[in-house]
């Protein structure tokens, strides 16, 4: 089978989120299964000198279409070579002051459309795919643009997070060289705005989610963002599958960005890495006080707020936070006045550090993942694999991850108190260690690798290419 894998970011070229790992673990998982598959990304500076064997293979109605590898794993890419378009500072969606950028609708029109044109009769490469894959808003015209053009290829949509929609003001229509009827409710009319998510929900021909949970979740008035309504009349076509993570970037026995290396017979080890941690961010060296850490973009969704709530009584009950992330202003700010205010006991380091996100993982006695709302969540993956379990909510991959007691602890509402219960059963459980043991070695013991998932997928593609 031959498909097109749509995404605006990929790991290790290009990354602001999971989206990013996704993108570069799951295509390589379904080339191990045989599956001729080809990644589309836009090409920021960093793709373009990131990939291997780069070399420009077609001219595009706007810009080069450049092909290469991937620099680990040798799936094909192709980059659309646009400079205008994108080479920038910022990060794909933003400029360096945090506000989106305001073609951003040009932007991924382009990389939409790109994927529209390799799947039909006028591509400007001898591959076709059979499948156009497309992943989250900013690929969602692709499938609008197949149905317009009669491509006879079938399109697939991804949701990794149905609250980013990609909605623009409706004179994007004509301006992207969508015919003015598309602007309507059965189209791309979401609400007064045009909406990329919403086109390819609409005009694809298969759903995905990133978890059982959220599949079922976003059909509903109060998961759906506004589009429950026509996710529930494609219900039969809405699959979730559950995200794996990348075994070999995340392997306690090989991290190279750890000063001591172990697995589930050497949970000892992790004491040492504790050490180290609390030393880099300015904790003090108690090795019983239990280290609660939190990677995480600091937003609303993640309920980071809870945290910062129970961040006081966490202090009281002898207990230390490490929090590295970036978001809103005045969720860094928070955690900011927290590390002033109980110097020793917590620390926020904000931004992202990939060696520091790797010992906060395997630093920390316990993680911190209270999501409002969590389409699947690979953070808690890791924990699990570090040997640091997870408190998490009951929602989405969370819920279908994490077993409470088990592997992790679980709370249901996203509220102070019962997040505070969850946290203190953890401390408990940690202050047992054979108990507390036990919950490690179950969660190491977990396999999250891709070849489930990718299975999954590629029975997917079998049933749309039948």
């Amino acid at each position: 089978m031959r498909i097109l894998f749509v995404t605006s970011e990929i790991h290790p070229l290009i990354k602001t989120g999971g989206l990013a790992d996704v993108s570069a673990s799951l295509p390589a998982a379904l080339q191990s299964l045989d599956i001729d598959i080809r990644i589309l990304v836009p090409g920021y500076p960093r793709v373009l000198s990131g990939m291997k064997e780069a070399v420009e293979c077609a001219s595009l109605p706007s810009g080069q279409l450049v092909c290469g590898k991937m620099p680990d794993t040798d799936v094909p890419v192709f980059a659309i070579d646009h400079p205008e378009l994108y080479w920038r500072s910022g990060n794909p969606y933003l400029n360096d002051q945090g506000v989106d950028w305001p073609d951003n609708a040009s932007r991924f029109g382009l990389l939409s459309k790109t994927a529209a044109l390799l799947a039909s009769e006028n591509s400007p490469v001898a591959w076709k795919p059979e499948i156009v894959h497309g992943n989250d808003w900013q690929s969602g015209l692709a499938p609008a643009f197949m149905h317009f053009s009669g491509s006879k290829a079938k399109s697939l949509m991804t949701v990794h997070n149905l609250a980013f929609q990609g909605n623009f003001s409706p004179d994007w229509v004509a301006r992207l060289g969508l015919p003015a009827y598309a602007y309507a409710m059965h189209g791309v009319e979401f609400h007064g705005h045009f909406s990329f998510l919403k086109a390819g929900l609409y005009y694809c021909n298969t759903i995905t989610t990133v978890s059982p949970s959220y599949a079922l979740e976003i059909q509903t008035p109060e998961m759906g963002c506004g589009m429950d309504g026509l996710l529930r009349s494609r219900k039969n076509e809405v699959y979730g599958i559950l995200n794996g993570i990348d075994l070999s970037e995340w392997n306690p026995e090989k991290d190279p960005y750890l000063n001591v290396n172990y697995d589930a017979a050497s949970l000892d080890s992790k004491i040492g890495i504790k050490r180290e941690l609390q030393l880099r961010l300015g904790l003090e060296q108690k090795d019983d006080a239990p280290l609660l850490g939190v990677v995480s973009r600091l937003t609303y969704q993640k309920g980071l707020d809870l945290v910062a709530a129970c961040a006081d009584w966490l202090v009281a009950q002898g207990a230390q936070i490490a929090v590295l992330g970036s978001g809103d202003r005045e969720f860094e700010q928070n955690f900011l006045n927290l590390a002033k205010m109980h110097p020793g006991r917590c620390a926020a380091s904000i931004g992202y550090d990939e060696s520091l996100a790797h010992q906060v993982m395997a630093g920390s006695d316990i993680f911190l993942m209270p999501s409002r709302f969590e389409p699947c969540g690979l953070n808690q993956m890791y924990g699990m694999r570090y040997g640091t379990p997870p408190v998490v909510r009951k929602t989405g991959g969370l819920a279908d991850s994490v077993r409470d007691g088990e592997t992790g602890f679980v709370f249901e509402r996203a509220e102070v108190e019962p997040l505070r219960n969850a946290i203190s059963r953890a401390i408990g459980c940690y202050r047992e260690k054979e108990s507390f043991r036990k919950i490690q070695m179950n969660g190491m013991e977990r396999n999250f690798d891709w070849q489930s998932s990718a299975k999954s997928y590629a029975d997917l593609y079998k049933m749309l290419t039948a």
